[in-house]
């Protein structure tokens, strides 16, 4: 890679993929991060023992540091690379998502400028099977409230952490399998990580039928509500555990979320 040119060159980035059975997708996902230029990456994918072609298509790339080894879940899986993550900032790709040209070069510059930042977070593409914009989705600046009451808004395939988080024992919960990155978020701001937002498209996020977000909307709201409660009893708010209440939070705190999106809109969306 030739990062002679840029000032931020010295930064790494380690992109984990965890990997089950995606083997239509997961090329889109490995060739994105091998089209990165300007910083130095590496992309460890930690496969579930697939058995579709997934193992196949990661073999063309000799690049990868590519683990095969039966897993517990996705979260378990990207934990796995996590801790085999050697970059100054660490994110997770999943197979059938992509990272668009130029997007670490931009994350390492915008650390540049917010050396305060421990996770900064950008704007994402929703696509459909064929790569087809579904729609844009631009965010706001970090808000806690609107994150712990509205939901999960930040999305983990535009979101970059430094490795200190990782070697400090922050891992992911693997007891939830649709909302790990909603409790991840919300507890790293708990304990004083400072989260900054990155005004820029940096990723597709695929939805498509095999995706567990589009399928188990049960699960995922059951999971929320777990996240919710569980920390309300952490930051010493138990009376607001009652369901229909944080049903009615949700609703104000999109409010509150349109607001931020309308004045962080950028100026050519």
């Amino acid at each position: 890679m030739d990062v002679e040119c840029f000032p931020i060159a010295a930064v790494k980035f380690s992109i984990v993929t965890a990997s089950y059975n995606q083997g239509r997708f997961v090329r889109d996902c490995v060739e994105s991060v091998r089209a990165q230029s300007g910083v130095e990456w590496e992309h460890i994918v930690q496969d579930s023992c697939s058995t579709d072609e997934s193992l196949a298509v990661l073999k063309e790339f000799p690049h990868l540091n590519v683990t095969v080894e039966k897993d517990k879940g996705m979260s378990d899986g990207i934990n796995r690379g996590f801790l085999k993550a050697t970059g100054d900032w660490v994110m997770w790709l999943n197979t059938d998502d992509y990272l668009f040209p130029g997007a670490l070069a931009k994350v390492a510059e915008f650390a540049a400028k917010n050396p305060e930042a421990d996770i900064i977070y950008g704007d994402s593409v929703f696509v459909n099977e064929r790569k087809e914009v579904i729609r844009r989705k631009h965010e706001h600046r970090f808000d806690f409230n609107v994150l712990l009451y509205y939901g999960c808004y930040i999305q983990s395939t535009a979101t970059f952490l430094r490795r200190k988080i990782i070697e400090a024992g922050h891992l992911l919960n693997i007891d939830y399998r649709i909302c790990m990155d909603f409790e991840y978020y919300v507890r790293l701001s708990r304990l004083g990580y400072r989260f900054a937002y990155l005004p820029e498209p940096l990723a597709a996020f695929r939805w498509h039928g095999a995706n567990a977000s589009a399928v188990q909307t049960g699960r995922r709201r059951e999971e929320r509500l777990r996240v919710q409660r569980e920390h309300l009893q952490l930051i010493g708010r138990p009376a607001l555990q009652r369901e229909w209440i944080l049903d009615s939070l949700c609703r104000v705190y999109q409010g509150k979320r349109t607001l931020l999106r309308l004045l962080d809109k950028p100026a050519s969306a």
